[in-house]
């Protein structure tokens, strides 16, 4: 499943990212990477951005990145 399939309250972890160049470096920095857990806090009504809770802090990004990321979903949802 893509990062952008998630809904809200969902969480997932990181599988893999498909993503290179500069772009890729700036995820690694933020702490999107393989095995991190990833929770969907909020959506933007037209689309995007969305925004995801990784290791404490709220990251927006765009569907374009979010296509690119693939995860696995946690059997649990947050409410």
């Amino acid at each position: 499943m893509n990062l952008s399939d998630i809904r809200i309250g969902e969480k997932g972890k990181i599988k893999s990212i498909k993503i290179s160049g500069n772009m890729r470096r700036r995820l690694l920095d933020i702490g999107i990477t393989d095995g991190t857990e990833i929770e969907c806090v909020f959506k933007s009504p037209f689309g995007e951005p969305t925004a995801f809770l990784i290791k404490g802090a709220v990251i927006a990004l765009r569907n374009e990145q979010c296509d690119k990321i693939t995860i696995k979903l946690s059997s649990e949802r947050v409410s």
